[in-house]
């Protein structure tokens, strides 16, 4: 669809400094034999809206046979959102998954009380060189909906909202913006997008969310005539109408963001949870091991190894 003509850029006059709450340079992680850069949790804020983690992956390139291998693990207390520019996964899990995301495309699973799952390079891909690029990030639930049933969803690009003119194409991903929302089902109000910036192209930022951020990808913004480049996250002040100018490069970025939730979150590997209660509930459970009664399964086309809890 044609770019909203109703939403104009606004062009701030207070200074960068002004506008943004916080300014994250993420950090390397290990993960599965891949680094990825780390954006959320930091420790100068741990969420943006819902937003609890975020990763950027890659970009990467892999030999004939390579690939990544992230074996069956547990989540609870949140969502989980892959997204691509380049290459693949295929996800699999204990509901009974097997499905392929490709650049686009939006894999969104709830965990709510419990789910494992696994994300792997597929074998016609590891059949010859590929690469991989692309954001995974968490969104955790409200504590009415912490212990819900657990849930996946796959949306394909030609269902996503997509926004298109003046320099700037936006891909809606979760929630609403612009005008816009995404078909994917989501417990508080948010926004998660994919924005493409022509060189000099102006992006307003949605003004109807309590907390608003911004990933550069790729390229580089000017915010208020401050400079910001690829591997930064700026999180902006609630309720200042702004918007942002890419470089002479152009930019990529995913924004995010949404209302905050009633309190902070416990997070400890792979589980989210208002108590920390649940953290230790959820750890007992993967520790027993009991997939066949017990509170997490494996996923039945990939139940023969899985990640173990950290020591």
């Amino acid at each position: 669809m044609s770019w909203n003509p109703t939403i104009e850029p606004h062009c701030p006059d207070a200074s960068s400094m002004d506008l943004i709450e916080t300014l994250i340079v993420p950090r390397a992680r290990d993960v599965a034999g891949f680094e990825v850069r780390r954006a959320l949790p930091s420790p100068k804020r741990q969420m943006v809206g819902p937003f609890i983690f975020f990763d950027q992956m890659g970009p990467a390139e892999f030999l004939t046979d390579q690939g990544i291998d992230v074996r069956p693990h547990p989540h609870i207390g949140l969502a989980t959102v892959t997204y691509l520019y380049k290459g693949e996964f295929q996800h699999r899990d204990s509901l009974g998954t097997n499905q392929m995301i490709y650049p686009g495309e939006v894999n969104w699973m709830i965990a709510g009380n419990g789910v494992t799952h696994s994300e792997r390079t597929s074998a016609n891909t590891r059949q010859g060189p590929s690469s991989l690029f692309g954001i995974q990030t968490w969104v955790a639930l409200p504590e009415e909906a912490e212990d819900t049933g657990a849930a996946f969803e796959h949306h394909g690009a030609d269902a996503l909202p997509f926004l298109e003119g003046e320099g700037k194409q936006v891909r809606l991903i979760i929630g609403d913006a612009y005008g816009q929302k995404a078909p994917t089902k989501t417990f508080t109000e948010m926004f998660y997008a994919d924005a493409i910036l022509e060189a000099g192209a102006a992006l307003p930022l949605p003004d109807n969310h309590e907390d608003r951020g911004i990933y550069v990808t790729q390229g580089s913004i000017d915010v208020a005539g401050d400079n910001f480049t690829q591997g930064q996250m700026m999180v902006f002040r609630p309720g200042d109408k702004l918007s942002v100018t890419a470089g002479p490069a152009g930019a990529r970025l995913i924004l995010l963001g949404g209302a905050t939730l009633g309190g902070p979150r416990h997070i400890w590997w792979n589980f989210v949870a208002s108590s920390k209660e649940k953290i230790d509930d959820a750890k007992a459970s993967w520790a027993k091991g009991d997939w066949q009664h017990g509170r997490f399964q494996l996923p039945p086309d990939d139940n023969e190894e899985f990640i173990p809890l950290p020591v």
